[in-house]
């Protein structure tokens, strides 16, 4: 099998990481972060106009460029590479695979926002007793559907124009079938009525927020699918696979930072690197994000496959990236000594962001399982 990237592919690597090298500075994404509006929206922009990848993996017909899985793997190591955080998974792979999987007409202008840079997009799924576990209620009031439930850890929500909510029209909630996805339009600074928004900074320096819904009316058209637990399945693959890709370019660039630093930071009259039980931690370090790419690949390859097949090549990938990445940031960090801690040394922000990584989409022990179910005999 061919691991190489085509022509296209390579060019889309080159121009995203020249892009992200001379305009993404760590020091004011993170002045962005903390005291800032969250993001940098003209990075996002640039994104659009400069790039076209907001569009990578959408159809022609809505502005994209027709891409496909390898396109968001390619994509998403770049953005890990350079600990972007403007919320590209959240709104284009996972929001835009949902919206792609919808046959309502607000689903393809939707999409042709988001391929222009117009429109973030939060999908608020997660609920206190799980991801899985929807309790959030959508009753028919005459043409109107009225929502009422909770909804943490709804990431990219204070910087998002549109919502996509997950709602039980019936069942309960350990149901998987009776689950709609409703839209709707969104602003964090005046939420519609019914919507409580609780803002917060996650501790790898992104934006989330918990909603409580109460009551929240939304017309009849704002559901776009009656059954949506199989594409929700999907999508959560599908960003799993990608926060894998986006783990793979951080740790990269951890690795290298490290050797760098190991060559430099003298101890005893040379470089640290000199010492050989420094050097095989390297290796390990080494062993493990070459491990991590060819998980990576093994997910991206099946994210079209039947459900079991994509669900078990995922889980593989979401615990060996899980493993790695742990690995990397702790040794990447005592390596470098109390300096990797700071706030003012790019590895303690990788650090986090990698900490971070082990928990979206599933942990690396929810994965594991999932592992060992799907093939247990």
């Amino acid at each position: 099998m061919d691991f190489n990237l085509n022509k296209e592919q390579e060019l889309l690597r080159e121009g995203l990481g020249k892009f992200l090298a001379t305009r993404y500075d760590l020091e004011k994404s993170r002045t962005a972060a903390k005291v800032g509006p969250g993001w940098q929206p003209e990075i996002w922009r640039g994104l659009a106009d400069e790039l076209g990848i907001l569009g990578a993996a959408f159809p022609e017909s809505v502005g994209g460029i027709g891409g496909g899985p390898v396109e968001i793997m390619v994509i998403a190591e770049e953005l890990g590479r350079a600990l972007v955080i403007e919320p590209f998974i959240d709104t284009v792979v996972v929001a835009g695979g949902l919206l792609q999987r919808s046959d309502h007409p607000a689903a393809s202008a939707l999409l042709e926002r988001i391929a222009q840079g117009g429109a973030i997009v939060a999908v608020a799924s997660t609920e206190p007793d799980g991801e899985h576990a929807v309790s959030t209620r959508a009753i028919r009031d005459r043409s109107d559907w009225v929502l009422t439930g909770e909804k943490i850890v709804v990431t990219a929500a204070p910087l998002a124009t549109h919502l996509l909510i997950t709602a039980r029209t019936s069942g309960e909630k350990a149901d998987s079938q009776g689950i709609s996805l409703f839209l709707t339009e969104f602003d964090p600074s005046a939420p519609p009525k019914g919507v409580r928004v609780h803002g917060y900074r996650t501790i790898d320096d992104r934006r989330a927020a918990d909603l409580s819904i109460t009551q929240l009316r939304l017309p009849a058209d704002a559901q776009l699918t009656d059954d949506a637990s199989p594409s929700l399945a999907r999508a959560r693959d599908e960003g799993a696979a990608a926060v894998c890709a986006e783990a793979v370019g951080a740790m990269r660039k951890v690795l290298a930072d490290t050797v760098e630093y190991c060559k430099q930071r003298q101890q005893f009259g040379q470089p640290i690197g000199n010492f050989q039980v420094l050097q095989h931690r390297m290796v390990d370090m080494y062993m493990e994000v070459e491990q991590s790419v060819a998980a990576v690949y093994l997910a991206v390859l099946n994210l079209q496959a039947e459900p079991d097949t994509r669900a078990r090549s995922v889980s593989a990938a979401k615990a060996t990236v899980g493993r790695a990445a742990r690995f990397l940031g702790q040794n990447a960090v005592q390596l470098h000594g109390g300096m990797g801690m700071t706030e003012e040394l790019a590895i303690g922000h990788y650090f986090k962001r990698l900490t971070a990584l082990q928990y979206e989409f599933g942990s690396t022990d929810s994965h594991r399982a999932r592992y060992a179910k799907l093939t247990r005999p």
